[in-house]
């Protein structure tokens, strides 16, 4: 492959050809990129074992299906998201028309992390293309299976001027944001992410960055506690808790919480059965590194489910710790892993004040069958997106934007958003 610089001097070239400004030709690209996936469907799903252990319905669901369902979506909705809008001129502009125009930056880069190596890597790309741009994809090194996997399957069937993968360890994302990209799409910690965003503050270049944070559950003590359980089980060991959305800690109403706790446990079991460790099904955690960091928190407060471990591979079981404190090493930073730690309240101004002391979480989930409750904290918090009596389920959504706010990110995607976040949108008057 050429110099990274030579790369975008290449991609910039394509781009001013103006071949990709032809919604057909997005149309087409997007087309082949669909089809693409679903002959290598099982190739993928074979990657993501290798890489994470990620069972194969849970890869189908979260990975693969994601991602042909954003680009499904968007081939349906193209054309209308990229056609010239008019809209109303003052009376003061006589004889004027008013346009607005979606117009692709131009050459983008895309940075993507492990957890999700497939669909974080392969939607926001889909989105660069249906606006129009060309792109260059960095998958994360922590998951080499899937980078050479979407290495072979973009580098070989489109132009490296168009789009290109481009792998390589930390030394290589360094490199790339040297380059004077048009724009920029992040997903990783929030720690990166401010080294991204002073990298694009040398040349101005626009940015999107999806973070993370502690993302809370509120569970108030109206709430369906058998439901809760189940929902709350089923977002936070997905992907043995590697999920930026899934919920890193509970804040329980005080009289609701032993209900509660020995609802997650029959849910574990039910859903990973008695020995764990044994269960071929089960994620693993990505790196020596991240394990050792996680299994420091297995001692903090008391330890009521879980807690077993295996370094060899490199496993965590489901794991719930009682009488914690926001003082404990565990709520420092994002846990992204099995590990569940759980904090009562006696009242909702208590949760208000303890979120807010807070980076801005990525996601908010309320437990509460009592709207006065839902609005209360909804009105009260900000956050980058919520599921009530759910938990992940918003992020799954074409119609509602992914992203976070403040230290969680900024900038969105999914469905529209993503078109929307990779075009510049043009106003003209013609007179």
């Amino acid at each position: 492959m050429t110099s990274y610089q030579e790369l975008v001097k290449n991609q910039r070239s394509f781009f001013y050809s103006g071949k990709t400004k032809d919604v057909a030709f997005r149309i087409e690209t997007l087309t082949k990129l669909k089809e693409l996936i679903q002959n290598h469907e099982q190739d993928i799903l074979d990657a993501l074992k290798a890489d994470l252990n990620k069972p194969e319905a849970e890869a189908k669901r979260a990975e693969v299906g994601l991602v042909l369902g954003e680009i499904e979506f968007t081939l349906k909705h193209l054309e209308e998201w990229a056609a010239t809008k008019e809209v109303p001129t003052p009376a003061t502009h006589e004889g004027a028309k008013s346009f607005i125009q979606p117009d692709p930056y131009g050459v983008a880069l895309v940075i993507a992390p492990w957890n999700y190596p497939f669909q974080l890597a392969v939607t926001p790309l889909a989105g660069a293309i249906a606006a129009g741009n060309c792109a260059v994809l960095k998958p994360s090194e922590l998951t080499p299976r899937t980078s050479s996997l979407l290495a072979a399957l973009i580098n070989e069937n489109f132009p490296e001027e168009y789009l290109c993968v481009v792998e390589g360890e930390v030394e290589t994302s360094t490199a790339l944001l040297k380059e004077n990209f048009n724009y920029i799409f992040f997903t990783g910690s929030t720690a990166v992410g401010k080294i991204v965003a002073k990298a694009a503050a040398e040349y101005l270049t626009p940015t999107t960055l999806e973070l993370g944070g502690k993302s809370p559950t509120i569970v108030h003590s109206d709430a369906n506690i058998e439901e809760a359980a189940v929902r709350i089980a089923r977002g936070k060991f997905a992907n043995a808790g590697q999920t930026c959305v899934a919920p890193d800690y509970i804040l329980v109403q005080k009289n609701s919480k032993q209900a509660l706790i020995e609802k997650l446990k029959e849910v574990i079991i039910t859903s990973y059965g008695e020995n764990i460790s044994s269960d071929l099904d089960f994620s693993h955690i990505v790196s020596e590194k991240h394990f050792e960091r996680l299994t420091n928190y297995l001692d903090n407060g008391k330890l009521v489910a879980g807690g077993n471990s295996d370094r060899s591979k490199l496993f965590i079981e489901p794991t719930i710790l009682d009488e914690i404190s926001f003082d404990d090493s565990v709520m420092q930073d994002e846990i992204f892993g099995p590990i569940l730690p759980i904090i009562e309240y006696d009242e909702l101004s208590e949760v208000i004040a303890a979120v807010r002391n807070r980076p801005n979480p990525l996601a908010l989930y309320v437990f509460t069958q009592d709207q006065r409750v839902q609005d209360y904290i909804l009105n009260n918090l900000s956050f980058g997106g919520s599921a009530v009596n759910d938990t992940i389920s918003h992020m799954t959504s074409h119609y509602l934007p992914f992203g976070g706010v403040g230290e969680s990110g900024m900038g969105a995607y999914h469905g529209k958003a993503s078109f929307d976040t990779f075009s510049h949108f043009k106003s003209v008057l013609i007179r």
